[in-house]
Order: structure tokens, then sequence, then C-alpha cells
């Protein structure tokens, strides 16, 4: 059974910078796609990065150009390095694997941006 642990998520001001790390049991390497979801109060869980096995990204449009994603094989480990972050960047974060016809979730972190 695959585990994915999220961490690196706080409070940070708007204009700050913070980065999430998904730490999975095994190997990342055969997942056909890894990445970070994000669900706020009253909202739906929505995209906001992920990197398929090629290596290709896709990004909210909400994100781009402030968020990275990148993953180390070797460290079984994806991250999301959010820089310059809103107060509707607010949300609890969820990172995401997918292998074949199964899903994947971490349990979440919590990011909190003040204005």
């Amino acid at each position: 059974q695959v585990q994915l642990v999220e961490s690196g998520g706080g409070l940070v001001q708007a204009g700050g910078s913070l980065r999430l790390s998904c730490v999975a049991s095994g190997s990342i390497f055969n997942f056909n796609v890894m990445g970070w979801y994000r669900q706020a109060p009253g909202n739906q869980r929505e995209l906001v990065a992920r990197i398929f096995s090629g290596g290709s990204t896709n990004y909210a449009d909400s994100v781009k150009g402030r968020f990275t994603l990148s993953r180390n094989d070797a460290k079984n480990t994806v991250y999301l390095q959010m820089n310059s972050v809103k107060p509707e960047d607010t949300a609890v974060y969820y990172c995401n694997a997918r292998r074949a016809v199964n899903e994947y979730w971490g349990q979440g972190t919590q990011v909190t941006v003040s204005s």
C-alpha cells in the first residue's frame, strides 16, 4: 500500500515563500503522475500542479509563475515551491499520486497566508 506524507505547511505572510514536501513510502519512479491539490473551506478540491512520468508539468492558472513543482526520484519526494503567496492560497494542500487505475492521497497539510 502506498503512503504519501506531506510536510512543510504553516503560517506565512503574503508575499512570502513556503516549500511543501511529499514523501512516498515506495519508489515514485513508476507513478504515472504526481501532484498537489488544495481545498479551501467551502470550496471543492482543485488541482494546483502535477508532474507526469515523462517530466511535463501542469499548473493551475492561479499559481503559474509563482509555484514550482519538482521531484527527486532518489528521495521518493515531490516538492511544491510556493513563492509570492497570496491570502487566496490559504487551503489544505494534498499530495496525490496515480499508478494505472490506482489513486493515492496524503493526509493534507494546512497552508495559511496572512494579509
